[in-house]
């Protein structure tokens, strides 16, 4: 290899671009700002005050953050469904003076002092929720209207009772508790706020009304289309926000026992920017308890850090406004950019130098010589069938073949003009196999593996496998299973070509041409699914060997066949058995002889091969140029090869105008006659074999006469 190959073969290998996409593409990254203004922050407040960070003053900041965390949660969750709530200031407020009115006038137990509160802060959270929910005002306006209206009603209410309430004092163990008290040195009132943001996020993702609330703050419109009760949800989220604040306004009570006139004033404000600077999006459907704990930390600390630095109250306004501002900024730049700036990075093509291809010049001595021997095939199905990946055949002679509609299609023998939908499986059904039982076994893009009874119930086996260690993605969830083969035990060897992207995505792999791919096992006797091969380069067709011990498999991208031994002497080891393929190998079969059937999907080119050493070439053509202007094999040239164990080739068969069979990925042998699918096909064809079995089938081959 030249030394400038040798340089870019480490570069590439040694430092793994593809990570920087991979986190950025991870949901908790959104947290990685705010997260690093709370380290800035702590940072610069501690070494400009050396016992800032000391115990007594963690304690006293914690008490404060009880309250003021509960009503950013508060403020967060009308935000995920699209809203905002200005009232939570003076919702706080009136809960105060509820609370210390209700015992020290009327001398009612704690825990009634403590529902009626709620229910104040919950009524008024409900009317608007009526206003902003149903009759659809808009929700700025309606809160700002409530915050002045509540806000006259706990003056008028300060005026004729804030002496009584003030002279009064509640001897009650509870009371004291809650304003003062400690679980394990920790305030009450922060342990509170941890359990309901707990609560809150465990509602958020995983729970039917959680999912309900982020898909309306998403788009109301969608959600009303799936129906979801939009109106219902935005009121409710309301009426837990009013409810929220009326706690903070109780524990406030319990800790300062005191009822002011600038309880809650700019609260809102204050509340806003900790609810946004943590990452919440004023849009909507986009953020978490987890922002708002944080933005609740970061903004305490801020105004504790300025109090005892000594900076005035306009002080501390002009530098939560300037926050404000920029956190807004900073959540709607990056909402705008950051699928451009992930679309940027997250390809991350690898440097990959194939051996030489093997000649195939007509007439040569090449195995591989050209020929036109799939020119004259017969077809079946012409334009009746969208899309043939694999085709399979049961011993009755039916054909069996998956469509790009999510339908598993039955063409009848012996003539083939009648079919029928066989099974409708939703995603996009590609490798096939049948099991001992009769039953169909099919790979679906996108949805995992999956088994199609003979009375055509369908059941999943599974869809995810573990995941790998270290890894970044969670790759745990299948996302382009693509073929397999059953061993005789019955344990299911598949092929998953990509963890990286979908099905649909599956070019943008070849352009990365990165081990991205992985075969899985999975075993029926246990119902447990496990990865036994990783790294692969887009592993596509697998077949079993006759020794029942070893399977094939091709990697597409890699333009090469390995065997895989599963069981004997041998078992864990791989061995590479054509490393030079002149095209993109898809599906392997059995053939009658004992040998196999490979597809070729494409034929490389010397400009794909010379672009697979650039990677940088790659990757800027990949910024750069639309996907259906990249470089790419030759897909419009059919082949199929017959090879055996040893990696000798001993049939080609070429169509070479590409005008029964353009990217063939898959075909079966079957009673003196090889059947041929193609995932870009309208037909199915069918080509006689000279010399062939004309009794020998598959499902024979693996399981036996029945």
């Amino acid at each position: 290899m030249p030394i400038a190959d040798t340089i870019a073969y480490w570069r590439y290998r040694l430092v793994p671009d593809h990570i920087v996409g991979e986190i950025l593409a991870k949901r908790w990254i959104d947290n990685a700002i705010p997260f690093t203004i709370l380290v800035t922050v702590l940072a610069g407040f501690g070494y400009a005050m050396p016992d800032f960070l000391s115990l007594g003053s963690m304690t006293a900041l914690t008490r404060q953050l009880g309250e003021f965390g509960i009503v950013v949660i508060a403020m967060t969750i009308v935000m995920l469904a699209g809203g905002i709530d200005l009232s939570v200031g003076s919702v706080l407020a009136l809960a105060n003076i509820t609370a210390l009115a209700m015992l020290n006038l009327f001398q009612l137990p704690v825990g009634l002092a403590f529902t009626i509160t709620l229910a104040v802060g919950a009524t008024v959270g409900l009317v608007n929720g009526l206003l902003i929910g149903y009759l659809r005002l808009r929700a700025f306006l309606t809160t700002l209207v409530t915050l002045i209206i509540v806000r006259s009603i706990v003056d008028m209410l300060l005026l004729k009772y804030a002496v009584q309430i003030s002279a009064g004092f509640v001897d009650s163990a509870v009371w004291d508790f809650i304003g003062d008290g400690k679980i394990a040195q920790v305030p009450f009132s922060f342990v509170l706020f941890l359990v309901i943001a707990i609560v809150v996020h465990l509602v958020f993702s995983r729970t039917r009304p959680g999912w309900h609330l982020m898909a309306v703050g998403g788009s109301r419109r969608s959600a009303h289309n799936v129906g979801i009760h939009v109106r219902r949800t935005v009121c409710l989220t309301y009426v837990i926000s009013g409810t929220l604040a009326a706690l903070a306004g109780f524990l406030f009570a319990a800790r300062l026992g005191g009822a002011g006139s600038d309880v809650g004033i700019g609260l809102e404000i204050t509340v806003l920017t900790a609810a946004v600077l943590g990452g919440n999006s004023l849009g909507g459907g986009r953020g978490s308890a987890a922002k708002a704990v944080l933005g609740a930390i970061t903004v305490m600390i801020i105004i504790n850090g300025l109090v005892r630095v000594g900076a005035g109250s306009g002080a501390n306004s002009l530098i939560l406004g300037l926050i404000l501002l920029a956190a807004v900024a900073i959540d709607v730049r990056w909402l705008k950019n950051r699928h451009k700036v992930l679309a940027k990075v997250y390809v991350s093509p690898a440097f990959r130098s194939l051996p030489a291809p093997p000649g195939t010049e007509r007439g040569s001595s090449s195995p591989y010589a050209l020929n036109d021997r799939l020119r004259d095939v017969s077809l079946i199905g012409l334009n009746q069938v969208d899309g043939p990946e694999d085709v399979i055949l049961d011993e009755n002679d039916h054909i069996y073949t998956g469509t790009r509609t999510g339908d598993i299609v039955r063409f009848f023998a012996p003539d083939y003009t009648r079919q029928e939908v066989f099974a409708h499986v939703g995603g996009r059904p590609l490798g096939m196999a049948f099991a001992r039982d009769g039953a169909l076994i099919c790979c679906i893009g996108g949805m995992g593996l999956y088994r199609i009874g003979m009375d055509r119930q369908i059941a999943k086996l599974t869809d995810e496998t573990n995941r790998t260690p270290f890894s970044i993605i969670d790759d745990a969830r299948l996302r382009l299973a693509d073929d397999l083969d059953i061993a005789p035990d019955g344990r299911i060897f598949f092929s998953e070509a990509t963890t990286r992207y979908e099905m649909h995505e599956w070019p943008v792999d070849g352009l990365e041409s990165r081990g991205n791919g992985r075969i899985i096992c999975y075993d029926p006797r246990t119902n447990t699914t496990r990865t036994v091969l990783r790294n692969l380069t887009f592993p596509n067709g697998i077949c079993m060997t006759h020794d029942g011990e070893s399977f094939l498999f091709a990697e597409t991208w890699s333009c090469s066949v390995s065997r895989y031994y599963f069981g004997g002497p041998r078992a864990g080891t791989v061995e590479t058995v054509i490393p030079d393929l002149p095209g993109h190998p898809d599906n392997i079969n059995r053939s009658s002889d004992g040998t196999y059937w490979l597809a070729l999907v494409g034929v490389r080119t010397p400009s794909m091969d010379l672009a697979l050493k650039m990677p940088g070439f790659r990757r800027r053509m990949a910024r750069r140029v639309a996907p259906d202007e990249w470089l790419f094999p030759n897909i419009n040239t059919g082949c199929i090869v017959r090879f055996d164990e040893s990696g000798r080739i001993l049939d080609v068969l070429w169509d070479l105008g590409g005008k029964n069979h353009p990217m063939i990925t898959s075909m079966r042998e079957h009673r003196g006659h090889l059947y041929i699918g193609g995932i870009s096909n309208n037909r199915i064809g069918r080509l006689s074999l000279a010399g062939a079995d004309p009794n020998w089938t598959g499902p024979q081959s693996y399981w036996g006469s029945k």
